[in-house]
């Protein structure tokens, strides 16, 4: 049965079995799961990443972003979660879903990169201090 709305549960794992119109919130380890709100009984996971999914709470309701495309699913449903509100979304053509998979990818690979040249400069600044540490404790 197609569902209209889901209610937030906030977890310390995702359960083994998940109900339908259940939001389970995984902050720990920033993952989120739900059965598919078409009714198909497919798992939806949604890992919460500055390249995947942000979730925002509010006064007792969550909304997540981006939409959730199940592509992968065959039902392939489309919707938004807005306010505990399932926004159904129109049906994307096979070539949407690849442009939209391909920006997808590129998003997360530019974000890796990103923390790569973070972890770079800190190991940088790190070989700079113990060089000087080296130094001052030779002298």
């Amino acid at each position: 049965m197609r569902v209209s709305s889901i209610t937030p549960q906030y977890v310390n794992n995702i359960p083994d079995h998940l109900e339908d119109g259940v939001l389970y919130v995984c902050e720990r380890f920033g993952t989120v799961a739900h059965k598919c709100c078409c009714g198909c009984g497919e798992e939806v996971i949604t890992p919460l990443t500055p390249a995947d999914w942000s979730m925002r709470k509010e006064k007792g309701a969550v909304s997540l972003s981006p939409s959730i495309g199940n592509w992968s699913f065959a039902c392939k449903s489309h919707y938004f979660i807005t306010r505990n509100q399932v926004i159904w979304a129109g049906a994307l053509t096979a070539g949407q879903i690849a442009a939209v998979r391909a920006e997808d990818k590129k998003d997360k690979a530019a974000y890796i990169a990103a923390i790569n040249r973070q972890k770079a400069k800190q190991v940088s600044v790190f070989g700079r201090l113990w060089q000087a540490f080296v130094g001052w404790w030779r002298s």
